[in-house]
C-alpha cells in the first residue's frame, strides 16, 4: 500500500464499498427530503430523512417488522411485505406532512420490478409523490403475491384495510 505525504487514504465507507459519496452529494445537493430504502435477507426498513451538517436526521421510519401488528404473518422480505411496508411509511409521512421525497437506495443493486421498487408502489399507492419511472414498478399481481401463494393476496389486502384503519 503507498504511504507517504502525497498519498490520500479514501474514506472508510468509500473503502467498504459502502457509500458513493458522488451520488449522494447530488442527493443531498437537490435539498428535498429523501426516502432511504434499504433491504436484508429479513426485512426492509424505509426511513424519510433530511440533510443536517452534523448528520442526517429520520424524520418518519418503517420497517416490515411492523406488519406483525397489523396481522401480517407471511415472509417479511419478499415484494408484498416490501410493498406493504411502503404503504405503511407512506401513511406515516402524509400524517407527518410529507408530500414528496427522493428514492435513496443506496449501493443496493436495483432489479426492476422487485422488492426495492415495491416499496416505491406502496408508497405512492398511499398518496406520497416520489418521482420514478413507471416501467420499474411491479405487476399489480405480484404486488398481491398472486405469484406465490392464493392465500396471501387476501392477507394484503386485509393488512392495507388494518393499516387504514389505524
Amino acid at each position: 500500500m503507498a504511504t507517504g505525504p502525497r498519498y490520500n487514504v479514501a474514506f472508510r465507507r468509500r473503502r467498504e464499498g459502502r457509500t458513493n459519496y458522488y451520488a449522494r452529494r447530488k442527493l443531498l445537493t437537490g435539498g428535498k427530503l429523501r426516502v432511504v430504502v434499504r433491504r436484508s435477507s429479513r426485512n426492509v426498513n424505509i426511513q424519510f430523512e433530511e440533510f443536517k451538517m452534523e448528520g442526517d436526521r429520520a424524520i418518519v421510519a418503517a420497517t416490515s417488522k411492523e406488519l406483525i401488528k397489523y396481522g401480517w404473518n407471511q415472509s417479511r422480505s419478499n415484494i408484498p411485505a416490501a410493498y406493504l411496508t411502503g404503504y405503511l411509511a407512506g401513511k406515516k409521512a402524509l400524517k407527518a406532512g410529507i408530500n414528496l421525497a427522493i428514492l435513496d437506495i443506496g449501493m443496493q443493486n436495483p432489479k426492476y420490478g422487485g422488492v426495492l421498487f415495491a416499496t416505491v408502489a406502496g408508497m405512492c399507492d398511499a398518496g406520497l409523490e416520489i418521482p420514478h419511472g413507471d416501467n420499474v414498478l411491479p405487476e399489480k399481481s405480484r404486488l398481491n403475491g398472486a405469484h406465490i401463494n392464493e392465500n396471501i393476496a387476501a392477507a394484503v389486502t386485509e393488512t392495507i384495510r388494518r393499516v387504514e384503519a389505524e
